[in-house]
């Protein structure tokens, strides 16, 4: 257990800085049997927090019927949430949106609403069913509250209050408040009570957090959006892209001066709706959360961190529609959101970006929080791209130099031998000379102080400390302390005075693919795919053949892992494991020019095991199509749906205990079509629509 605070600047755990970094995952929308590998994956990626909603209509579809049963079972994500080490923010609502059917009312609270009550207000008639819902959420989260040493540190009261519904002002300040007062009468007394604060939103007496995506495809236009303001540096937190759907004008409600600036809704990718579909890139999410950092960021909380799918519904299906009222279609199951762990658990580029800074976050962000950011210059526009984006964090004696010439799909100039200064009392310090070009982005410390070394300057950015044992290694100290630099320039690692730290020094690319592990001491685990720490063991994904590289070399390497050498300071190991076998074939069934009908016949090797995915084995079937969207099928069941968005759509076999036969049907994508492509297949007579290929890959745990 611990104290958990804040002050105007930065959140506190037991009286010191502490800056956590948030995954959003909905458990009611993933197979609770992969729940506890999904968590794990999460940690491993830096993730410190766990957020979810809890959405009324998963769990009271039917009036007074409640489920908390299988992908719905809170009590034991919780759970599983504390053996994985991350505490968790319980986005209560009772309305969260979250491309839910009705923001997340059952259709009989929707009916409420047209019978005279007056919903997301202090209507004792609404709020008798909250009470009603809320004790069951509260059950459900007994023992598991902080207080009682379980993982629930927050609670998030309602979603866009004021802003996306609601009432405003007063009111809406009220009801917030009653609300608050209610989830604490049911027992759910945690030591944080947050609020959504974008677009003029109430927050009552709650914390507020932000948000910032890199694109909306929510906005109700197919045309290229302006340049987006999420890149530029800046003091203003509010983000004026979310919910412009709902047309709100007006910023924050609240004095920002008196709380820290926590982001809850950062862009971890975008769910493409109908009309709409940008691709968020690892880098738009890296370059987006490096300029968080420099904008005085002090939480860094990502929407959505863990991709998934809608659950089935007995009533309805449960997607954001315009038939229930909503500005968006959205796909009835697919709720991928280009995720940096995807629908069904898969990694993407946004995993990397983020564990850089979250690594960073966990061994110096309690350094980070607490430093004020100052900006040069103030006012640059999103169209302005010729003047460098920087900003400086600092006290007065030690700080770290923030840079940002990345703006996404658009162009910036090159800046040559820039000479970044970080400030200080007694006068700037002064960076060697660096070009910084188009598309580059980062931070540089300066003064910062390494065990019993300052390091002055360097032109590469920590990620982590790794903490020894006291044992040599190779003829070298092993049992200090290593601190893992990155970054592709010559490092010029400047240092105040004769001590020197020991430095390990990473590429980019290198540091992308960096896990830091601890087993009988630190470890810095180079991998292409996971690596996480269960039980004191070292699991590692991959496929028949697997590479790691450890730093440094493992006391105990994982189970069939063998040493076949040393890179620079690293132990190579392989791992060689006889391939599943596995094929797949694909046939046109029909074609009429306006929907095209697949059949893929996956064969197995004889004997494979059908519950080879809950043993950590699986089968990725990648398909790449051209066409306005599709259904895809397992029998009579269909199983996932895609808006076309230019991307391969993968599919696990596994989640699905490994079907034999998928029948995927496409509907074609016509020239006029209403919808904003980044990406445009290719036109036949002005419509595509056709399975291109498709492809098979295994993962093995």
């Amino acid at each position: 257990m611990g104290e958990y605070t804040y002050d105007s600047q930065c959140l506190r755990r037991d009286g010191r800085p502490w800056f956590p970094v948030m995954g959003e995952m909905h458990y009611t929308r993933y197979r609770a049997e992969l729940w506890e590998e999904s968590l794990r994956k999460m940690r491993a990626g830096g993730v410190t927090v766990a957020a979810t909603y809890v959405i009324w209509i998963h769990h009271e579809e039917e009036k007074g019927v409640f489920d908390f049963s299988g992908c719905r079972d809170l009590n034991r994500y919780l759970r599983l949430c504390r053996e994985a080490g991350l505490k968790v923010l319980l986005r209560l609502g009772p309305w969260v949106h979250g491309e839910v059917r009705n923001g997340g009312f059952p259709d009989w609270v929707v009916e409420l609403g047209k019978e005279g009550v007056d919903l997301r207000s202090n209507d004792e008639r609404y709020l008798y069913y909250v009470r009603r819902y809320w004790q069951q959420v509260a059950e459900q989260a007994r023992g598991l509250l902080e207080k009682e040493g379980g993982p629930v540190i927050g609670v998030q009261i309602e979603n866009e209050y004021g802003h996306v519904g609601g009432h405003r002002g007063e009111k809406g300040e009220v009801h917030m408040r009653r609300l608050t007062e209610l989830a604490r009468e049911l027992g759910m007394e945690v030591p944080l009570y947050t609020a959504t604060g974008w677009g003029g939103a109430c927050i009552g007496d709650c914390l507020p957090v932000m948000g910032g995506y890199c694109e909306a495809p929510w906005s109700q236009t197919v045309e290229e959006l302006p340049p987006n303001a999420n890149f530029v540096i800046s003091h203003e937190r509010n983000d004026a892209l979310i919910a412009c759907d709902h047309h709100v004008e007006g910023a924050v409600t609240f004095d920002e001066s008196s709380f820290p600036y926590l982001t809850a809704e950062l862009g971890g990718g975008m769910q493409a709706t109908s009309h709409r579909r940008p691709v968020s890139r690892g880098r738009d999410v890296g370059a987006m959360s490096v300029t968080k950092l420099a904008s005085g960021a002090a939480l860094l909380g990502y929407y959505m961190y863990h991709g998934g799918s809608n659950p089935k519904g007995r009533l309805s299906t449960l997607q954001e529609s315009r038939a229930t009222g909503y500005a968006n279609d959205l796909p009835e199951i697919n709720y991928d959101f280009h995720a940096p762990i995807g629908q069904y658990g898969t990694i993407s580029e946004s995993y990397g970006e983020i564990r850089l800074l979250a690594l960073f976050l966990e061994d110096f962000g309690a350094d980070l929080a607490a430093l004020p950011s100052v900006i040069e210059p103030e006012g640059v526009k999103p169209w302005d791209f010729h003047t460098l984006r920087r900003a400086c964090r600092h006290d007065g004696g030690h700080g770290y130099v923030f840079f940002n010439n990345y703006q996404r799909r658009k162009k910036m100039d090159n800046h040559r031998n820039v000479v970044l200064k970080g400030h200080t009392e007694e006068g700037d310090v002064c960076f060697p000379a660096t070009d910084i070009p188009d598309g580059d982005y980062g931070f540089f410390p300066y003064n910062m102080r390494l065990g019993d070394a300052v390091l002055e300057t360097a032109l590469a950015t920590p990620l982590c400390r790794l903490a020894g044992n006291g044992e040599t290694e190779d003829g070298r100290t092993a049992g200090g302390d290593t601190y893992v630099f990155y970054g592709d320039r010559q490092p010029q690692y400047c240092w105040s005075g004769d001590n020197r730290a020991d430095i390990l020094h990473l590429s980019r690319t290198q540091a992308l693919r960096a896990y830091k592990v601890r087993l009988d001491r630190d470890y810095l685990i180079l991998s292409d795919n996971y690596v996480w720490e269960e039980k004191g063991k070292l699991t590692c994904v991959g496929g028949a053949a697997t590479e790691i590289r450890s730093f440094p070399a493992l006391k105990e390497p994982p189970e069939e892992f063998v040493r076949t050498g040393t890179e620079g300071r690293f132990a190579v190991y392989r791992r060689t494991r006889e391939a599943i076998g596995a094929g797949a074939e694909c046939g046109l069934l029909e074609n009429d020019g306006e929907t095209a009908v697949y059949e893929i016949r996956i064969r197995y090797p004889q004997g494979f095991d059908r519950t080879a995915r809950a043993k950590g084995t699986d089968l990725i079937l990648e398909m790449d199509y051209s066409g306005y969207g599709m259904d895809i099928w397992a029998g009579e069941e269909k199983i996932n749906d895609h808006f076309y968005d230019g991307e391969r759509v993968p599919l696990s076999l596994g989640y699905f205990d490994f079907p034999e036969c998928l029948r995927v049907r496409i509907r074609a994508l016509h020239e006029k079509d209403w919808v904003f492509l980044e990406k445009w297949p290719r036109l036949k007579e002005g419509r595509a629509c056709s399975l291109n290929g498709i492809f098979l890959r295994e993962e093995m745990r």
